[in-house]
């Protein structure tokens, strides 16, 4: 069976690591753009202050806009060190906790479903298919629709 779902969050975190990658590279973010980063504080690999930790006990909202240093991305995630209060904090953050990038300079916005995984059922069906079909309501079940619409200005 072809997973959708994990191809099309594959997809969207390598637009995200292209991106990082060329404003690490640049140095900073070109005109009017800024980024809502949100992601998993409990996921493994995540690094940030304990303090933040405290703060943020389950997932945490990053805004990447005016001063931000060291911007590293890796296959596997990004390091960045932003200003909080004054204070220079360094932030790991793979790209596997992410929930959430939006830049609303441009109206531009990504959700990751984290779908926990369930126990297979056998679907019953009073017609006749194929061995390799599934019937609809699966289908629609197991779709995933990532929505734009809260990301965009009224």
């Amino acid at each position: 069976m072809i997973d959708y779902g994990s191809m099309m969050h594959d997809a969207m975190r390598g637009l995200i690591k292209r991106l990082l990658q060329d404003i690490a590279d640049a140095g900073e973010l070109p005109g009017d753009h800024h980024f809502f980063i949100t992601f998993d504080t409990m996921y493994p690999g995540v690094l940030i202050p304990d303090w933040l930790l405290d703060r943020y006990p389950d997932e945490m909202t990053i805004v990447v806009q005016h001063w931000f240093e060291n911007l590293n991305v890796t296959d596997e995630g990004f390091s960045i060190t932003l200003n909080f209060g004054d204070s220079p904090e360094p932030l790991d953050i793979p790209f596997l906790a992410l929930r959430t990038f939006v830049d609303p300079s441009v109206e531009f916005g990504l959700r990751f479903e984290h779908i926990e995984e369930e126990e297979d059922e056998p679907e019953t069906s009073e017609a006749p298919m194929h061995e390799n079909a599934e019937p609809d309501d699966a289908i629609r079940e197991d779709a995933q629709v990532v929505s734009l619409d809260s990301f965009r200005k009224q």
